[in-house]
């Protein structure tokens, strides 16, 4: 079994998501259960970017995939970064961001997603990105995390190519006893906001900031239900006096 998370900004404008579209999708993932996933949610909510979640048997990945990007591209406000997939990589352009973790058999699947927008594309993103990616790496009770962030076309199984144009990554973890989800992601957050310019929202966030800044979010999918990370680390790391 998998997490699967496919990112795209298909909003109408360059710095928010309505409420509107973020209702749409979230009524259309029954579709991703009728499919055979698990579980599924609209984990992420971050600037004008949404990331769809979802945990599902191996031999089901490309279907889900599919599946998930037909409720975007159906409930899109505007094609956005849908319009850079194509069938062939020549052709590729900007488009979704994708990430996917195993989960280890035996072991209730609990995973950590971070779900990354910027206003202008600053290419320091993938670094940012890889900073949380390479914090996860070595902890304890983690099963698995996300492919590095490379500059390089890649194939999105069951969908299609994108290029290396492609921004606002998203990051997976997968971890195995419920009690290291805090430990696994504080890490991860705590390694991303210590590049420049780099903030930590809650879901739903606007990307109210100047150019040449980074936002992200933070969500745990666990047993179906998304907890928003943001509140209990900014509880967490408050001084005490």
């Amino acid at each position: 079994m998998k997490i699967t998370a496919i990112g795209a900004d298909i909003s109408k404008n360059d710095v928010s998501c309505s409420t509107t579209l973020v209702e749409n999708i979230e009524k259309n993932l029954y579709k991703i259960n009728e499919l055979g996933a698990s579980h599924v949610a609209l984990t992420n909510v971050t600037g004008d970017d949404v990331v769809i979640s979802a945990f599902v048997e191996d031999d089901l990945l490309e279907n889900i995939n599919e599946g998930i990007v037909n409720i975007l591209k159906n409930c899109a406000e505007s094609l956005g970064d849908l319009s850079g997939i194509s069938d062939n990589a020549d052709d590729a352009g900007e488009g979704i961001s994708y990430a996917e973790a195993k989960f280890r058999d035996g072991f209730y699947p609990d995973a950590i997603i971070l779900g990354f927008d910027t206003y202008g594309g600053e290419p320091f993103v993938a670094d940012v990105a890889n900073s949380a990616i390479k914090a996860a790496r070595g902890m304890d009770n983690l099963t698995d995390v996300s492919d590095l962030i490379e500059s390089k076309t890649r194939k999105i199984p069951g969908v299609g190519y994108v290029s290396s144009e492609t921004d606002d990554p998203v990051v997976v973890a997968t971890v195995e006893n419920i009690e290291s989800v805090g430990v696994i992601a504080s890490a991860m957050i705590g390694a991303a906001l210590g590049n420049k310019n780099t903030y930590l929202v809650e879901r739903g966030t606007a990307c109210n900031i100047l150019p040449g800044s980074v936002i992200f979010s933070a969500t745990a999918l666990m047993n179906g239900n998304v907890i928003d990370l943001a509140v209990p680390f900014q509880n967490k790391t408050r001084i005490l006096r």
